[in-house]
């Protein structure tokens, strides 16, 4: 028998997901009483600012040979199967998701309800469901908090389940390891098991909302977003490690967002109610706003701490990928709510790690669409499990692990909008020249 407790706990409980027999269940929590409870659990440490330090385990970065999408009628035709999109059988998943809810049977648990996107005509209702304290706060500093008095009626449109606890068996479940992120689009539902990187989390929900937007009339981008004192703003798109984060918290601009944003009728608005920023060689006088931002409330994925609890940014011991996440407003000045006009100026980042690209070009409408599909940059050490050294890589849409749609049909929609609003397109090389 489930015993709910939380500050605001929704009539629309657990069972509808499934989940009948859990322990006691934190209904969204406070990001104090999740800290509280993270270091009660020994899930994590305090460091001399006040953060969270977590250890995420066996993996690091994302999976991305472990994800799937489950090949149902109403998608079949329309998602771009292959490396990215990999089907996994509806009876494969429902044999998973059974699996998952008896792994859960007995178990605290903690869930957020929150928003993904900051414009209330497209966002999506999220809940988050997870075994351990320190990934709800991290889910909770991530999206968008709805207001105390919608929580007690709130009904989610997705719903992710994370358990990194949960195993899969390979040969039964026909999944590549014990590592699986799967999404249904029927059942409106993530499933993650076997792996404790938070950024799972975040990623599943965008390629939710790079299927399900397009058709509504939003461009989903994999990009970050500021805006000057004129009004005028800026989009960087770029994979993880190419600067999105670091370029778009400048302190002359304000800050929309760092990473996943919508293009709509109205402008650009952020996916999120966070930022997720690397630390890596991490310095107060190369990112202040990113160093800042670093208190309690933030949490900090496998750094080191030395005797003092300073975290150590220059330590990639555990992994290169070293991770910090914080509400953005942690971020002075930060635009909220998180929207914007059009962008005046598109510009794509490509971390060259070989020196080939001239450091920054000016491209033409036809330019702009060939390199947004070639999406070239390097993977970096870090950000995808096995990677350690750098790596050549064509990402469609800068953004290709996330887009379960053919690149062709974001590319269109990326043309028609920079045509539409006269933005000008530039390529720059956050990498290496020469």
């Amino acid at each position: 028998m489930m015993k709910d407790i939380g500050p605001v706990v929704s009539r629309h409980g657990l069972e509808n997901h499934g989940i009948v027999k859990a322990g006691t269940v934190h209904w969204n929590y406070s990001s104090a009483a999740l800290y509280e409870e993270a270091l009660r659990r020994g899930e994590g440490t305090a460091s001399v600012d006040g953060a969270l330090v977590t250890v995420t385990g066996r993996h690091t970065g994302r999976a991305p040979d472990d994800k799937f999408t489950v090949e149902e009628d109403s998608v079949r035709d329309s998602i771009d199967w292959g490396d990215v999109n990999r089907p996994m059988a509806p009876e494969k998943f429902e044999g998973l998701r059974q699996k998952m809810l008896d792994y859960l049977e007995g178990r605290q648990l903690f869930v957020q309800d929150c928003h993904a996107g900051a414009d209330p005509e497209h966002r999506l209702g999220i809940r988050v469901v997870t075994e351990h304290a320190w990934h709800n706060l991290f889910a909770r500093n991530m999206f968008i908090q709805p207001d105390a008095g919608e929580l007690r009626e709130f009904i989610p449109d997705f719903t992710v389940i994370q358990a990194p606890g949960f195993l899969a068996t390979p040969e039964e479940d026909g999944t590549n390891s014990e590592t699986v992120i799967t999404v249904s689009f029927e059942n409106k539902l993530v499933l993650i098991g076997g792996s404790g990187y938070a950024g799972e989390i975040k990623k599943s929900i965008f390629g939710v909302l790079n299927y399900m937007l397009p058709p509504r009339g939003v461009l989903p981008m994999h990009c970050s977003a500021n805006v000057g004192p004129d009004g005028d703003v800026a989009i960087f798109f770029g994979l993880s490690g190419t600067g999105k984060t670091t370029l778009s918290a400048d302190a002359s601009r304000t800050l929309i967002g760092d990473d996943e944003h919508g293009w709509g009728p109205g402008g650009v608005f952020n996916f999120e109610g966070g930022c997720y920023a690397k630390c890596i060689k991490l310095s107060k006088e190369g990112e202040p706003q990113i160093w800042n931002a670093i208190r309690f409330g933030s949490v900090l994925e496998n750094l080191i701490l030395d005797d003092s609890r300073a975290p150590d940014y220059d330590d990639g011991s555990i992994t290169e990928n070293t991770r910090v996440t914080y509400p953005v407003d942690f971020i002075p000045g930060a635009v909220i709510p998180s929207v914007g006009g059009h962008p005046r100026n598109v510009i794509f980042l490509t971390a060259d790690a070989f020196g080939v690209l001239p450091p920054v070009s000016r491209l033409s409408p036809e330019q702009a669409s060939y390199y947004f599909i070639n999406g070239y940059t390097s993977k970096l050490a870090g950000t995808e499990a096995g990677v350690t050294e750098p790596q050549p890589n064509f990402s469609p849409g800068f953004g290709g692990p996330f887009l379960p749609r053919q690149p062709g049909a974001y590319a269109r929609m990326l043309a028609d909008r920079v045509s539409k609003h006269g933005a000008d397109v530039w390529l720059l090389n956050t990498g290496w020249t020469g």
